[in-house]
């Protein structure tokens, strides 16, 4: 099973996403439900990265592995709503995925105590 963990901050703004496991909805290298995963956090990540106010951190050392964390450089609406609006864009798809993949991946938010 794949464990998605998004992590938020008190006011929503993403501070980090990670995943870890092999969904094993399918044999290695043609399983749905990983790719789905990879996808949604690679779009982010690539959506964020565009971003010149934040820096990306990523951990892709081991296969079954995908996590970053994001650094503010600058903070301000803009900056702010780009993180609400990533993190409810992995929510969204996370929380979906794990409806009806259920035996192949679990997801939960933390949401943190502070930005």
């Amino acid at each position: 099973m794949t464990a998605v963990t998004l992590f938020t901050g008190k006011n929503g703004v993403l501070k980090k996403c990670k995943a870890n496991g092999h969904a094993d909805f399918s044999k290695k290298g043609s399983d749905i439900v990983c790719s789905a995963v990879t996808i949604l956090l690679k779009t982010a990540m690539q959506f964020l990265s565009r971003n010149k106010d934040v820096t990306l951190e990523a951990d892709t050392s081991s296969r079954g592995n995908l996590a970053f964390c994001v650094e503010v450089k600058k903070s301000g609406l803009e900056t702010e709503n780009c993180l609400k609006f990533t993190a409810d864009f992995l929510r969204v798809g996370f929380n979906s995925l794990s409806k009806e993949y259920s035996k192949n991946i679990s997801f939960e938010e933390i949401a943190e105590a502070g930005n």
